[in-house]
């Protein structure tokens, strides 16, 4: 499977849970909060949920996501009728709640006052619910609210359960039924209360939170197994922690049969490529090909200033580089990649409609196609955190399983403008000096990403009481949950001054250090 196909129902024995996504910016947040209690979840599209994927799937529970829709529109999604006769627990949050109301025969509306944006605090009725023990023991809950429609008649056998200034509906169920529905957004941090909210939820569904990263292990190398037989694997290892823990649960199961290849661009950062090889030559004895190929890159990149055409340069390198030495293996029938849970999410557009290009993405999906292969990819079930978790099962060296993510195309990306060997060594001389900093000051863990860019601008300084004219760099610091939004690190201006004071002293060509607050958005985490 591609990652342009839809995803098709994960043959695990877990219990599951289905995510009807009506296009909520927070669905994948829906899925984390799940995870979290070990619940296996899967997020389909609501256009692509039909009676075949509901018999296949059979969920033990169901959520209807919110959504940037109105019901009151013409067209506007609806669940498919079927998920409220499955006889299972079924919660509708914010627009999935409105879905419910108008398909069992309640009523939404729109009037002045009823927007609710933001902070909100809900109040309960007289009534008790299971679904919210361990809620309102201060009389309130702070919850998150974001919606411009409001409930205006209940279905029938829905009643109140609790209410807020901009919500008189804001939490409704039929017990019954087992239908539950909440105006705002309990998987959001926002909404302090929201773990408790889901761990009812999936209580009272029936859920044992078999969810873990052993059976996980055990199930997908017997998975790895079964789809490969006696052929042989290529993998494209960079180091990053997706290829390493692919790399590694893959060599579990096959062994000899896979063979990693190793691309070095000359576009790594200080000591990256022994560090890499060290870690898999000497602790897991993995077949591994060192492609070093900076040359090749470099020369390609001598000069090139505009961002797009350095990514696709690198891009189409890499895929001719990869097929050249994949040659050596031989026979080699499938290719390992590390696709990620969001990256199956968002390769399935709930509207059908494409999204803007931001940036390039470097990659090997030119390869199969080119190459006749087929693809093994074991961790298209996962999030970024239990990729993580899933390498600390399988004894992954905690230096490598909490690495920050370093893009593909390298320290190219960190190169605004023109790209030099000469700026390239100076950006790997201060890159590695501020995450010296950040390691000595024990602040490595609390940031998701960090890096060091070397600007297209020389600026006039002092030394020694001579004048220079040297480079300009800007330091980049950002905490993330999953890299799709991101806001600066508040390091202290401590840091900051005596980071920049050992850049300018130990990076000859660097006279002036800058550290950049954007948040994405508006910016991007790295500069091109």
């Amino acid at each position: 499977m591609t990652q342009s196909e839809t995803p098709s129902p994960s043959p695990t024995r877990h219990d599951r849970l289905l995510i009807i996504d009506f296009g909520s910016q927070v669905t994948q947040l829906i899925a984390r909060r799940l995870r979290e209690l070990n619940v296996y979840c899967e997020i389909h599209p609501f256009n692509a949920v039909d009676d075949a994927l509901l018999r296949a799937m059979a969920p033990r529970a169901i959520v209807l996501s919110g959504g940037p829709a109105s019901v009151l529109d013409d067209g506007s999604p609806r669940a498919p009728q079927a998920v409220f006769e499955l006889g299972v627990p079924v919660l509708g949050i914010c627009y999935g709640q409105q879905v419910m109301m108008t398909q069992l025969g309640g009523e939404v509306a729109r009037a002045p006052g009823t927007a609710e944006f933001g902070r909100a605090f809900v109040t309960p009725a007289d009534t008790p619910l299971d679904l919210l023990d361990g809620w309102f023991d201060g009389g309130r809950e702070q919850v998150w609210m974001s919606h411009g429609d409001n409930v205006k008649t209940l279905a029938p056998g829905f009643r109140i359960y609790g209410t807020s200034p901009g919500a008189p509906f804001a939490i409704t169920a039929d017990p019954d039924r087992h239908f539950y529905a909440v105006q705002f957004h309990p998987e959001v941090h926002h909404t302090p209360g929201g773990k408790r909210f889901f761990a009812a939820f999936v209580k009272l569904a029936g859920f044992t939170g078999d969810w873990t990263m052993g059976a996980y292990r055990a199930e997908a190398v017997a998975k790895i197994r079964e789809q490969v037989g006696d052929a042989k694997v290529i993998c494209g290892l960079s180091g990053g922690v997706d290829s390493s823990v692919a790399a590694v649960l893959i060599h579990e199961a096959i062994g000899d049969q896979l063979t990693c290849v190793f691309v070095d661009h000359g576009l790594l950062r200080q000591g990256e490529a022994d560090e890499v090889l060290t870690m898999f030559r000497d602790h897991y004895n993995i077949p591994l090909i060192h492609a070093d190929e900076s040359e090749l890159f470099l020369s390609a990149l001598d000069g090139e200033s505009d961002p797009e055409r350095k990514r696709k340069t690198i891009g189409r390198l890499f895929i001719d580089v990869f097929q050249k030495h994949a040659g050596e293996v031989g026979g080699a029938e499938f290719l390992a990649q590390g696709t990620l849970y969001p990256d199956v999410i968002e390769s399935v557009s709930f509207s059908g409609g494409p999204s803007v290009t931001i940036k390039s993405h470097h990659n090997v999906g030119g390869l199969p196609e080119k190459m006749g292969l087929k693809l093994v990819e074991p961790l298209r079930e996962l999030f970024k955190d239990e990729v993580r978790e899933l390498g600390r099962e399988l004894g992954l060296p905690d230096r490598f399983i909490g690495r920050h993510p370093f893009p593909g195309p390298g320290l190219a990306i960190r190169c605004p403008g023109e790209i030099t060997r000469e700026k390239l060594e100076i950006l790997r001389r201060a890159d590695a000096v501020y995450l010296d900093q950040i390691r000595k000051h024990g602040l490595y863990d609390e940031i998701w990403q960090a890096f060091v860019a070397i600007l297209p601008v020389r600026t006039v300084g002092v030394m020694g009481d001579g004048r220079t004219y040297d480079f300009a760099c800007a330091l980049r610091a950002v905490t993330s949950v999953d890299g799709m939004t991101a806001d600066y690190y508040p390091f202290s201006h401590d840091f900051l001054g005596e980071t920049a004071t050992r850049i300018i002293n130990e990076v000859p060509g660097i006279n002036r250090v800058t550290y950049d607050i954007t948040s994405k958005p508006p910016g991007t985490i790295e500069w091109e």
